[in-house]
């Protein structure tokens, strides 16, 4: 037991030591790194947040999409709780409940198929369709449509960690992009 004690205050010791020697540096708040080719580098470690972003959703782009309806987020938070582990095949059908459970749209959509959903959106619902065409642009409670050939298409919801349909994933569909989808707020 007294050479665990021994131990354990040599631990501290040392530990103290290795911080107290860090305490002096003046140069802290830089982040050293190499690059690609191999220069050494450093950037400015960025400790307070000075409020410029008006949404940490939107991030760099939140001037050009504050007009967004503020009910897509609550049907992203939506999706994502009822979302399962993986794919039960019902992408549209989960997407559906989670915009009429937000408000996002009046009533539930009638398109059987997921490739349908933009268009759905836009002509019954007032949506309109955004120039976006990489996924991880798309605003968070945005309805990102896929479609490929004579299949039924693949849709889902941009959450701020990923995109959601009847399941989660960190990574969009591989599918081709049909369109990203928001209704503006009125």
């Amino acid at each position: 037991m007294r050479r665990f004690s021994l131990l354990f205050l040599a631990l501290i010791c040392t530990a103290l030591a290795l911080t107290s020697s860090y305490a002096g540096d003046k140069d802290v708040t830089r982040f050293v790194f190499t690059n690609a080719s191999g220069k050494v580098e450093s950037a400015k470690v960025i400790t307070t947040y000075t409020g410029k972003w008006k949404h940490p959703f939107f991030g760099f782009r939140s001037q050009t999409l504050a007009h967004l309806d503020p009910r897509l987020l609550q049907a992203a938070t939506i999706a994502d709780e009822r979302a399962n582990a993986h794919s039960k095949s019902r992408c549209w059908h989960y997407v559906k409940e989670a915009l009429v459970a937000s408000g996002a749209v009046s009533s539930y959509p009638k398109t059987e198929y997921a490739c349908q959903a933009g268009d759905e959106l836009v002509h019954s619902f007032g949506w309109v369709r955004l120039s976006v065409r990489d996924p991880y642009q798309a605003p968070v409670g945005s309805v990102l449509v896929y479609g490929n050939g004579r299949a039924a298409g693949h849709v889902e919801i941009r959450t701020p960690t990923g995109f959601v349909s009847d399941f989660r994933a960190t990574t969009p569909s591989r599918r081709p992009l049909i369109g990203v989808f928001a209704k503006i707020s009125s």
